[in-house]
């Protein structure tokens, strides 16, 4: 009988309906439910693919054991949990899936940015603590002719875009890795400094990845450049916002209200976080729906198919860093 290649899937998985349904003619799939990439290295080191969620990271540590393995698929859209650099080295081609929850996330961040905008979940609490007074709303800007500063315009964050523009929003986009023109095509200002962005965004929305040009590119000199009362929406990465610098800007008043998909260290241990009353937190949720994660689930597991029968895959991360590659690319 011909052996059967291995698929392994590190965490946040508790069953594999999906990922059997596309490789099950060609290879068996484990699940290993853990976030220790120590577990890996006991477990998993005959994979010749692995995917890799959000909770666990991949160092050079369990890298170094996938003496077979042809690639990693990061079922997301951030990477930053797994060493590029480690990998490329031995062959390995690391992908993502980047498409797979754009709508997801563009609506929950419109949501979260109306959500503190309309003063949402302290009119609700009133209420239910017996207080009907339309004063605890007061405050409450209205959206339409207001600026919204887009940190970041790939996929998701032209998303964002579309729906603040639907809203009547004025749109400035920073994005130093997009194209001439791309303000154009979808109706926005764009400035070309972040200095010159934060000097006139009313509200901020962070959609750009984890590198270290934006590791805390929210601080506490940053924010001070925010109009005074400014609203601060993170659906990106935790660490693109530093929690230091914005707890004392909304103690000041310089922010008005955060809402965080995403914190630095998750699950969230900051209980200067968790209790500030003028922050909003919803847990690494943004990317959810029942139809997106089947989607992020399957697109996947076909990229490891595509890694698996020699097929090109579609979504490599790391050609920079990669030597001798053991997939085709």
């Amino acid at each position: 009988m011909t052996q059967r290649f291995q698929v392994i899937v590190t965490d946040y998985l508790s069953d594999a309906g999906p990922e059997v349904k596309i490789l099950d003619d060609i290879a068996e799939v484990r699940l290993l439910q853990t976030n220790d990439e120590t577990d890996l290295v006991k477990r998993g080191a005959d994979a010749d693919v692995v995917l890799v969620y959000h909770d666990i990271h991949l160092t050079e540590k369990s890298i170094s054991v996938l003496s077979k393995c042809r690639g990693i698929i990061r079922c997301g859209v951030g990477y930053d949990n797994v060493d590029l650099e480690a990998s490329g080295r031995r062959g390995i081609v690391v992908c993502n899936v980047p498409d797979y929850g754009t709508e997801e996330v563009a609506d929950h961040a419109l949501m979260l940015l109306i959500a503190i905008a309309r003063r949402f979940l302290l009119v609700n609490q009133a209420v239910r603590a017996g207080v009907w007074d339309a004063q605890t709303a007061f405050g409450t800007p209205r959206l339409r002719g207001r600026t919204l500063g887009v940190i970041g315009c790939g996929r998701i964050g032209t998303a964002m875009v579309l729906r603040a523009r639907a809203i009547g929003m004025r749109v400035v986009i920073f994005d130093p890795y997009k194209p001439d023109g791309v303000e154009k095509a979808l109706g926005v200002e764009r400035v070309h400094r972040l200095e010159d962005l934060l000097a006139q965004a009313e509200f901020v929305s962070l959609h750009c990845p984890l590198t270290s040009e934006t590791r805390h590119i929210l601080n506490a000199k940053t924010l001070s450049l925010l109009p005074r009362g400014a609203y601060v929406i993170n659906t990106a990465r935790g660490p693109c916002v530093d929690a230091d610098g914005l707890l004392p800007a909304l103690d000041s008043g310089q922010v008005a209200y955060a809402a965080l998909d995403v914190v630095e260290v998750e699950p969230l241990a900051d209980e200067r976080l968790r209790k500030h009353p003028k922050v909003v937190l919803t847990p690494h949720s943004a990317f959810y729906s029942i139809e997106g994660f089947q989607e992020m689930r399957s697109k996947g597991a076909t990229e490891a198919r595509r890694m698996l029968t020699g097929e090109r895959v579609r979504n490599p991360v790391n050609l920079n860093a990669l030597k001798n590659a053991r997939c085709t690319v």
